[in-house]
């Protein structure tokens, strides 16, 4: 008898003689098998394999029209597909050269004429225990295949959320530099959407837009280290006062550096060199293509932003006079193509974007956007009398010497 965890195991007997099928499926039904088919027709052996999916099959070496061989051979694709499937050939042909051809055709195992009922029942068990190995070991591997792309999701998710807090952490850390001066504390954030469609317009890739827009929200993050009688004064500074304002970009640089953080590291140039002109009188007299390019992009938004929205110490611009102060400015403060890239967007919807603008982990957020005491009719302001002011209006981090 085979044992149990065998006996559900599915046979298919092939021999053109049904007498030889009748002697085959008592021995077998004796050893324990139920799920047992029967065929003459070698012709059918394929169709019935796809049908029955049999764990084993024994066919007859010698058959008139399509011979055993020939069965082998149409059942190459099927059995290739199984993995294993082992073929049992029953033959009173026991020459080496038939053995070998068998062999090579792909049977596994012999059972010579006339059969022995004990050794068709051990070879057979033979044949179906190792079938079984095969399954389970299949299940097996499925089974880990399975746990593996669980553990890497968990693994993703857990990843994500790390993301996600690191991301979020950065952003409030950038609004807590910048709530000092923007009660809003949305100014860092309309600079990073800006300054990614910036990005796009001078053709970076999606990741690079992506990364500019985390990081480009840090570029003030070390106004943290500035003296709030500085920061928040309403009136011209000082040249010492402006000198100290200008150690917020160092300060800036110093928090987010040593990091092996590719954001980082990109929010750590900003922080640098956001102040820097293409004309090479910015804080440490960088010029031109020489000074990064998202800081180039970031000194434009930030400009803008800074123009068209509130602050302690100046009133919101008009837009239109905010978009003419950055193209005057083209080619002297700012680098010409981020300009251009500008001057692609509508400038009312930079200001005040139609749609939530996502903040740095993709929460939509419309507070802060609407431009705060816009009044048209206002006149021009005049920029501040800080000594030799030859930056764009209003914004006093950014003065310096002409």
């Amino acid at each position: 008898m085979l044992p149990p965890r065998l006996r559900d195991a599915r046979v298919l007997l092939v021999d053109d003689q049904e007498l030889n099928l009748r002697l085959m499926r008592g021995v077998l039904e004796k050893a324990g098998l139920h799920n047992i088919t029967l065929t003459q027709d070698p012709y059918a052996v394929a169709a019935l394999v796809a049908l029955h999916t049999p764990d084993l099959i024994v066919v007859d070496l010698h058959m008139p029209g399509l011979d055993g061989f020939g069965v082998m051979e149409a059942l190459h694709p099927q059995v290739d597909a199984a993995g294993y499937l082992p073929i049992l050939v029953l033959t009173a042909d026991v020459t080496e050269e038939s053995r070998r051809r068998a062999l090579d055709a792909g049977a596994r195992d012999f059972l010579t004429k006339p059969i022995d009922n004990i050794e068709v029942i051990l070879r057979t068990k033979n044949l179906l225990e190792t079938r079984a190995l095969y399954l389970d070991l299949q299940l097996q591997n499925a089974t880990l295949d399975q746990r593996v792309r669980d553990r890497t999701r968990e693994v993703e998710l857990k990843k994500h959320e790390v993301e996600e807090a690191q991301l979020e952490t950065l952003e409030r850390l950038a609004r807590t530099a910048e709530y000092r001066d923007d009660q809003t504390g949305r100014h860092v954030l309309r600079v990073g959407r800006v300054a990614a469609l910036f990005g796009r317009g001078m053709g970076m890739n999606e990741e690079e837009v992506r990364l500019l827009r985390l990081a480009a929200p840090l570029h003030d993050l070390g106004k943290i280290g500035i003296p709030d009688a500085i920061l928040l004064a309403p009136r011209r500074l000082t040249d010492d006062e402006f000198t100290e304002m200008k150690t917020h970009t160092e300060i800036g640089a110093r928090i987010l550096g040593g990091s092996t953080s590719s954001l980082l590291q990109l929010a750590e140039r900003i922080a640098k060199t956001h102040h820097e002109r293409w004309d090479g009188r910015g804080y440490y007299g960088m010029v031109a293509e020489d000074i990064p390019t998202v800081s180039r992009i970031v000194a434009v938004a930030d400009v803008f932003d800074a123009l068209t929205h509130e602050r302690p110490y100046k009133s919101a611009w008009p837009t239109d006079m905010a978009v003419d102060e950055i193209t005057r400015n083209r080619g002297t403060q700012f680098d010409p193509g981020v300009v251009d890239a500008f001057r692609l967007y509508d400038p009312e919807e930079l200001v005040n974007p139609a749609e939530s603008v996502p903040d740095a982990i993709g929460w939509g957020d419309r507070s802060g956007f609407d431009r705060l005491g816009r009044i048209a009719s206002v006149p021009r302001p005049e920029p501040e009398a800080n000594p030799g002011d030859g930056d764009a209006a209003t914004t006093r981090e950014g003065a310096v010497p002409a």
